[in-house]
Order: C-alpha cells, then sequence, then structure tokens
C-alpha cells in the first residue's frame, strides 16, 4: 500500500469528530444505562401499585358445592348442608396509618434514588472510559501527524540530495543512507496510521457506533481547574442513601408489629338449597383485626441484621473517604510534575526543528555530513514523541481529576 492510499482511508470524508459526540453516543447506545433507565421507570409504577392496594377492591366470588348421602354413607348433613350455591360481590378495604404509608412509599423513592445513584456512577465510568480510549486515540493520530511532517521533510531533503549525488557533489553511499532513513520513515508513518484506524474503531465499538468510516477527532478539551465539594458528590451521596435506606427498613419492621385493620361487606346468594333458596338473598359485613404477640422474637432478629449492615456501610464509606483523599492528592502531585515538563520539552522540540533547518540549507552547500542531519532528524522526533507523550500523560490525569471531582 503506498503512502497516497492510506492517506484516503484515513481522511477521505474530511470531516472530525470531537469528545462530545462520542460520549453522547454512548449515551444513547449504552445497554446498562437503559436498563438503569428502565429500573427506574419501573419503580415509579410500583408506587402507583401501592396506592391502588389503599384503594378499595371489590370481587366476585363464587362456591358451588354439594356432598350427596346415599343410603346413609356421606359427609355429615348437619356439617356440610349437603349443598352450598353462592355468588356474590365482595368489597375489602385495608386501613394503613398515615405514617405506615409514607414509610412504604418511602421505601419506594429511596430505591429509586439509589439506582439513580447507581445510574449517575455509570454514567461516570462510561464517560471515563470513552474519554481513556479517545486520548488513546488523539495520542495516535498525533504521532501519525508528526511522523508524516518528518517524513515529508526527508522527502524534500531527498530529492536536494539526489541532485548532489548525480553531480558527484556528495557520495552515492551518503544518498543510499540518507534515502533508508526517509524509507523507514514512511514505515513510521504508516504503521501510526494503522494503529490509530485501530484504536479510532475501537472507540467507535466503545461508543455503540456501527460505522468504519476513520475520521479526524478533535483535541480533547478537559477541565483542569473543576470545583469539587465531595460531601454533595454522588460518590458519598450514595452513603447517604444506604442510610436513609436502613433507617426506613427499621420503620418497617416496626409497623409490622403494629395492629392491622381490615373491613370487609358483601352481598349476594348464599344458600344451602335446603330451606326456602329464594329468600337466600342478602349482605353481611364485618371487620378483620390482627395483633402480633409472639413470633420467636424475629423483631430483634431483623434489628441485628440491619445494625450488621450500618456497620458495614460506615467502615466502606471511611475506607472509600480515604482511598478518595489519596487517590486525588496523587493525580494532582502527578498533574504538577507533568506540567512542569512541557516547557522543557518545548525547547527541545524548537530547538531540534530549528537545527534541521539549518542543516536543510547547509546541504544545498555540502558543508553539513548527512550522518549529522540524520542524527538532527532522530533528535527532533524523539523530542516530538517526548512532547506527545507528555501531553497524553496529562489529559490521562485529568481525566481520572474529572472522574472524581465532576
Amino acid at each position: 500500500m503506498t503512502l497516497s492510499i492510506v492517506l484516503i482511508a484515513v481522511l477521505c470524508s474530511g470531516q472530525t469528530r470531537g469528545l462530545n459526540d462520542f460520549i453522547q453516543y454512548a449515551k444513547s447506545n449504552n445497554a446498562v444505562l437503559k436498563d438503569l433507565q428502565s429500573r427506574i421507570l419501573s419503580n415509579l409504577v410500583d408506587s402507583q401499585i401501592l396506592r391502588a392496594t389503599t384503594k378499595t377492591q371489590l370481587n366476585f366470588v363464587s362456591n358451588e358445592m354439594y356432598a350427596p348421602v346415599i343410603k346413609g354413607w356421606g359427609y355429615d348433613e348437619i356439617i356440610t348442608n349437603i349443598a352450598q350455591v353462592s355468588g356474590m360481590v365482595q368489597a375489602t378495604k385495608t386501613f394503613l396509618s398515615k405514617g405506615n404509608l409514607a414509610t412504604q412509599y418511602r421505601k419506594i423513592a429511596l430505591q429509586n434514588q439509589s439506582l439513580r445513584d447507581t445510574l449517575l456512577l455509570s454514567q461516570k465510568d462510561l464517560i471515563r472510559g470513552i474519554t481513556e480510549q479517545y486520548i488513546a486515540a488523539y495520542g495516535d493520530q498525533l504521532t501519525m501527524e508528526y511522523t508524516k511532517e518528518l517524513y515529508d521533510l526527508l522527502k524534500q531533503e531527498s530529492e536536494l540530495l539526489k541532485k548532489l549525488a548525480q553531480a558527484n557533489v556528495i557520495k552515492q553511499t551518503e544518498f543510499l543512507a540518507f534515502d533508508i532513513t526517509m524509507q523507514q520513515q514512511e514505515l513510521t508513518y504508516l504503521q501510526a496510521q494503522i494503529q490509530y484506524n485501530a484504536d479510532y474503531l475501537t472507540l467507535n465499538y466503545l461508543a455503540g457506533i456501527a460505522d468504519t468510516t476513520i475520521m479526524k477527532i478533535e483535541e480533547p478539551k478537559l477541565e483542569d481547574t473543576a470545583a469539587h465539594d465531595f460531601y454533595n458528590s454522588v460518590f458519598y451521596k450514595r452513603y447517604i442513601t444506604d442510610s436513609l435506606r436502613i433507617r426506613n427498613e427499621r420503620k418497617l419492621i416496626d409497623y409490622g408489629y403494629r395492629p392491622t385493620f381490615n373491613a370487609f361487606t358483601d352481598a349476594g346468594f348464599n344458600s344451602s338449597l335446603q330451606n326456602t333458596p329464594y329468600k337466600n338473598i342478602g349482605y353481611s359485613f364485618g371487620v378483620n383485626i390482627k395483633m402480633p404477640i409472639y413470633d420467636g422474637r424475629q423483631r430483634n432478629l431483623k434489628y441485628q441484621k440491619l445494625d450488621i449492615e450500618e456497620r458495614t456501610r460506615l467502615t466502606n464509606r471511611s475506607f472509600f473517604i480515604n482511598q478518595y483523599n489519596q487517590q486525588v492528592s496523587q493525580l494532582n502531585i502527578q498533574l504538577h510534575a507533568t506540567d512542569q515538563l512541557f516547557e522543557k520539552i518545548k525547547q527541545q522540540v524548537d530547538y531540534t526543528k530549528t537545527l534541521i533547518q539549518a542543516y536543510g540549507k547547509l546541504l544545498e552547500t555540502s558543508d553539513v555530513k548527512i550522518t549529522d542531519v540524520v542524527i538532527a532528524i532522530t533528535n527532533y522526533l524523539n523530542a516530538q514523541n517526548s512532547y506527545r507523550q507528555n501531553l497524553i500523560s496529562r489529559l490521562k490525569i485529568l481525566n481520572q481529576i474529572n472522574y472524581w471531582n465532576q
């Protein structure tokens, strides 16, 4: 494959994509986020179902039974009345205190809050992963551009050296040595394009984009001065949600040991068919009261389980806060150290580039050795690589800082 063909494969569309484009695609296509969103909607339906159960319930109830007695053999007629036929409409209603009902609604609301916390954390994980891959692809793009710049420079100088070799101004072997260096740089450029293509397509895959077209990507704009309040972040709020859930579970246990009151009424036909069945149309009403007395101390055991959960929550929260503080401090130290390197590396890039330009003018008069030119070009490439690596390292650190801070 020639250099021009590869260029067509990479830059044929002339379009560019930014980091936010891939993040939005990923949010729209990610199955985990969609599942969590569906579960949140499902929990809202649970709230409506709970509201419906507090209303009066109407049911049609029908029982038909016949117990024959043959030659004195059969069920006792006093118990069975031989037959029973009934068909009635029954209305029942469970009466719950406002506190009990509010606690059950609170349980559903806290379940939804926990799902929203998980959704936000999943989004943060997704954004961090997409950004990490985007930075890798952007680094490949920089490498591709740097190696192309150097290849074009070598190619330009090669034309001049070829003329000098033909005019016997320089040795043919010197020109061949330089030409080999140019060919190696061409291979380096092609390899950089292959790597960029692979990482770009991986980025498409992670974002759920079904497209094999390769585009250029924009420089990622990452916030490096993000203000942050850890105690209002989703990382900390999830522990608050767990605390509220445990507290609410205690209330639910308490309400489970309070008296329950149900009222019912029915109307219809209910008869044994033994005595004036046509008159057995009527109605009834009543109440059911349930008062727990003893259940083997299950209440205390349930409290013990919640106590264990609360201790675990507190332990996990303390451990996470310590880890968070250590992680953020370490990342800020790394960022500061990386920033300090930029100025020195930039000076080295500018110096080596100026030296190559000066050597290019000296080549026209054969006042410089070819080996010196090759060394200068190698130093320029190394300086560019150092700059690129430092830039990518900085972007990766910012990605991690933004994950914890934003």
